[in-house]
């Protein structure tokens, strides 16, 4: 086990490096590679990871808590049973990321593309999916209340059984996607109205 302290790296290739176990506590990563990166049970309290790439790497049953990952690509990255604190993600690519049994409490996603993603019973309340890409979303019996999902995309998303009352939905397109058995509070179903053509007095 190992314990970085208010380290900062710019450009530094971890490609393949062992970093199980390990804490990082206020670093800063800059362009850094991570690439096939071994990260299982890492803890990360109040790092940044500014444009760094994860690709493929393991992040298996590891802690982030108010860490900030901006701008980075996690294509082909394992995220099982992860778990992400008040963390800021915003701009970072998932796609292609094994996601299930992630845990998301707070935090900042906008701007993320999340396509394809199983979010199935993610309990997402409150958090800033702002522009956020969710097209083809598995997000059925997720908890999205009071969650900011202003501009997001949700193309062809499944949400069914999701409880989305109290989240803002600024210019979303409510016929990109099936409100079958979706919880709607009262402002939102009047919305939903109006995007069919509905004149609701």
């Amino acid at each position: 086990m190992f314990q970085y302290m208010d380290e900062r790296y710019e450009n530094k290739d971890f490609s393949q490096a062992d970093l199980r176990s390990g804490e990082l506590k206020g670093c800063v990563f800059t362009r850094c590679l991570f690439r096939g990166t071994e990260m299982n049970e890492i803890w990360t309290a109040g790092c940044q990871f500014i444009e760094c790439d994860f690709g493929g790497a393991a992040f298996n049953a590891s802690l982030h808590t108010r860490s900030a990952f901006t701008n980075c690509r996690f294509a082909g990255a394992n995220l099982f049973v992860s778990k992400w604190e008040d963390c800021k993600m915003t701009g970072s690519d998932f796609g292609g990321a094994y996601l299930d049994g992630i845990t998301i409490q707070g935090g900042e996603w906008s701007y993320t593309n999340l396509r394809q993603a199983n979010l199935s019973k993610q309990v997402l309340k409150g958090i800033r999916l702002i522009e956020a890409d969710l097209s083809e979303c598995n997000l059925q019996k997720a908890d999205l209340r009071e969650a900011d999902l202003s501009g997001a995309k949700l193309f062809k998303a499944a949400l069914k059984g999701a409880d989305l009352r109290g989240a803002k939905m600024d210019r979303i397109d409510y016929r990109s996607f099936d409100l079958t058995g979706v919880r709607l509070d009262l402002e939102q179903a009047v919305n939903v109205a109006r995007s069919y053509g509905a004149k609701v007095e």
